[in-house]
């Protein structure tokens, strides 16, 4: 007798073997960390690194990423072992890499993986992952640049494209300086903004993933305008809520995307948050990745809806079951007070 439910458990495994390629090439680090169980686990001992649970998988996507010059990855299928709402299998894996600091080489590894049978379909339980040959040589080939459109909306940008975008940002008026990476952010920040300041910071994953948000909305050292927001009733505090947001001592946000010609472009559902940005606040300071640096205006609203919306759309799901949308974008060319405006130019992806 044929076993349908098991040819359809042996497909539906398959296919999130290649969904788990297809996201980890395409950078999509929110669907990367869906794959998993909760509690799931991504090891891979020769990075090192060791991941448990969605959230922790995500981050530790972002940071990986954010080192690659260039990485491709295929995967070969292998066994799967079927044992009712459980299974155990491998995948063997040959891939292609270059991390910006010169790390390059080949290599051809085996994922051991545990698969659970969810409300959501099959997951990863755990991978883990095992290097079977490695070279090391120089590779002879290079990435295309600007060929492919996520891939220049992912990849950090060059010494050159960082400097020329400072450079415009301080023509227009803005204060730009481009830092290490979030660490070094986070410690600006702190030197950026006084003790006592009040300060709005908008919902934005590089504010989240580097630690600043926690800084700012945890603490006594500032006089936090997001909790006191959430702590109060939307229905009967709209107003307070409006006044409170418009007018801080200081905004701390990051951008959609940062031009070449010194432009920056934020985008939102609500539009709650931009009012602050476009002038309302006293200061405003943006940590920009190196990845949202795009070459002109045109780019920036390609990144807004091809790249940036998709993500926060996930992320939007997640939190309130409710989809993201881009209703209203604020463009700021330049800044009428100069030195208002901060600009912290990354050298390394953060946020998306």
């Amino acid at each position: 007798m044929n076993d349908f439910q098991g040819i359809a458990d042996r497909v539906e495994i398959e296919a999130l073997r290649g969904e788990f390629t297809d996201a980890v090439m395409m950078r999509d680090r929110a669907r990367l960390a869906s794959l998993f169980t909760p509690d799931g686990a991504l090891r891979m001992p020769n990075i090192p690194a060791e991941q448990i649970g969605r959230e922790e998988i995500r981050a530790g996507g972002e940071r990986l990423q954010s080192q690659w010059d260039f990485f491709v990855q295929n995967t070969h299928p292998g066994t799967i072992v079927l044992d009712g709402d459980t299974a155990t299998g491998r995948a063997y894996m040959q891939e292609l890499a270059r991390t910006r600091d010169g790390r390059q080489g080949l290599n051809y590894a085996v994922y051991h993986d545990r698969y659970q049978r969810t409300a959501e379909g099959w997951k990863f339980a755990e991978r883990r992952y095992e290097v079977r040959y490695l070279d090391t040589s120089p590779l002879a080939g290079a990435a295309p640049r600007g060929t492919d459109a996520t891939a220049s909306f992912t990849e950090p940008a060059t010494a050159g494209q960082l400097g020329r975008t400072a450079e415009a940002l301080r023509a227009h008026g803005f204060t730009a300086e481009i830092l290490d990476d979030a660490a070094a952010a986070r410690t600006r920040v702190k030197e950026l903004i006084p003790a006592g300041a009040s300060v709005l910071t908008g919902a934005s994953e590089t504010l989240r993933l580097s630690g600043i948000d926690e800084d700012i909305n945890s603490g006594d050292r500032y006089d936090a305008v997001r909790p006191r927001v959430h702590a109060i009733d939307r229905a009967t505090g709209a107003d307070e809520i409006r006044r409170l947001v418009a007018v801080p001592d200081y905004v701390v946000n990051s951008v959609a995307a940062v031009t070449e010609t010194g432009s920056l472009v934020l985008a939102s559902g609500s539009g709650s948050q931009l009012p602050a940005n476009a002038g309302g606040a006293a200061h405003a300071v943006w940590v920009v990745g190196a990845q949202k640096v795009v070459p002109d205006l045109a780019t920036a609203l390609r990144r807004v809806e091809e790249h940036a919306l998709p993500l926060e759309n996930v992320r939007a799901q997640a939190v309130s079951g409710m989809p993201s949308a881009v209703n209203r974008l604020l463009v700021l060319h330049a800044d009428p007070r100069p030195g208002r405006g901060t600009v912290l130019l990354l050298r390394e992806a953060i946020g998306y």
